[in-house]
């Protein structure tokens, strides 16, 4: 057995150090870089990587228009680290809780020049881990570089990050639902170490035809919890009535909570919804696009189940167009306009004026 860990193992293991406040090394063209997640930083971590040299803290370009400061780098933007600024400063820098009550002060100067894919491979493996966007980093002789430290090279680690997780099926078993008892639930585990995603399918659709199906990412809030600031609990189950009442479908359950940012900073959006911003905005302070998901997977799962048609349950055009791009006809959209009530109103109003939402 070889002891040489995958491209995808290192990835793993990269996004799991982030998440614990833990150091990872990004290599490009022979230069090496020392990363650590702007939100685990913590004040011990912060003086050992300062005592190496000047650090930037890399930010997505959402976040530095937010902070005025200007992305260079088109995506994002590096900005080096005041003299005498501590983990708080940074943590500030990085997360928007406090815009409001304590403006940044500026003006914060950008760099420019030089390759920025190490900042960029931080950044994306920070948005893997399900943490702020945001990254420390500074550069390192190649005889300081920690051997106990995950290594990675920035540029393969991006390619990699770019292209869909391979999914293999775990297990099926047969799930009686309320709907239907005709239930089955399949689940799949991707080859890269990230999240399960589910499959449930109603009766034994006809591979050779079209099948109802619903792409529904993960809402904690609101398909546990009954929340009405959005409309998903509502959408799970009114899809899953009509796959009933048709007496077939399939339902993929997409673990991309919050638009693919995860539970955490889905919280932070809706904290920022709370001081007057609406869900784009909040998730552009944050340092994310509109969204985060990765439709990809659906077509993905759809055709390790057999199918290549699909009348697609959906009221958002760009899951129809990944679902082309990526195999699957789509030859029917069906639309899905169920849960609006006065304290989601506007958010779906938003959804449909600056996401593309048919609503």
């Amino acid at each position: 057995m070889s002891l040489i860990l995958t491209l995808d193992e290192e990835i793993a293991r990269a996004r799991a150090d982030l998440r614990m406040g833990v150091g990872i090394v990004l290599s490009d063209a022979g230069r090496h870089f020392l990363a650590l997640a702007a939100e685990t930083l913590g004040a011990d971590r912060l003086s050992a990587i300062c005592a190496l040299g000047r650090p930037v803290i890399a930010l997505t370009a959402r976040r530095a228009a937010t902070l005025k400061a200007v992305p260079y780098d088109a995506d994002l933007a590096r900005i080096p680290l005041p003299p005498g600024a501590g983990p708080d400063w940074v943590k500030a820098v990085a997360d928007p809780a406090d815009d409001l009550r304590k403006p940044m002060k500026g003006p914060l100067k950008s760099e420019r020049g030089g390759s920025a894919l190490p900042h960029r491979a931080a950044i994306h493996l920070c948005k893997a881990a399900r943490i702020l966007p945001a990254a420390l980093l500074v550069e390192i002789a190649p005889g300081d570089v920690p051997a106990a430290l995950t290594r990675l090279d920035a540029a393969a680690a991006l390619a990699r990050i770019a292209r869909a997780p391979v999914f293999g099926p775990v297990i099926s078993a047969r799930v009686p639902l309320a709907v239907s008892e005709a239930g089955r639930v399949h689940v799949f585990r991707p080859e890269d170490g990230g999240e399960e995603h589910y499959a449930v399918e109603i009766g034994t659709p006809d591979r050779a035809r079209p099948v109802l199906a619903r792409l529904h990412s993960a809402c904690f809030t609101g398909d546990l919890l009954g929340s009405l600031k959005c409309d998903c609990g509502p959408q799970l189950r009114g899809a899953l009535a009509q796959m009933g009442a048709e007496g077939e479908g399939v339902l993929l359950y997409l673990n991309q909570e919050g638009r693919g940012i995860g539970l955490a900073n889905k919280m932070r959006a809706y904290s920022l919804q709370d001081q007057g911003f609406d869900t784009v905005e909040a998730n552009h302070r944050l340092g994310f696009e509109d969204d985060e998901r990765d439709f990809r997977l659906g077509a993905q799962l759809l055709r390790t189940l057999g199918f290549s048609k699909a009348r697609l349950m959906t009221n958002n055009p760009n899951k129809m167009k990944m679902l082309a791009a990526n195999g699957i006809e789509v030859t029917e959209r069906v639309a899905l306009k169920v849960g609006r009530n006065p304290l989601n109103a506007a958010y779906l109003d938003t959804k449909a004026a600056k996401s593309g939402h048919l609503l």
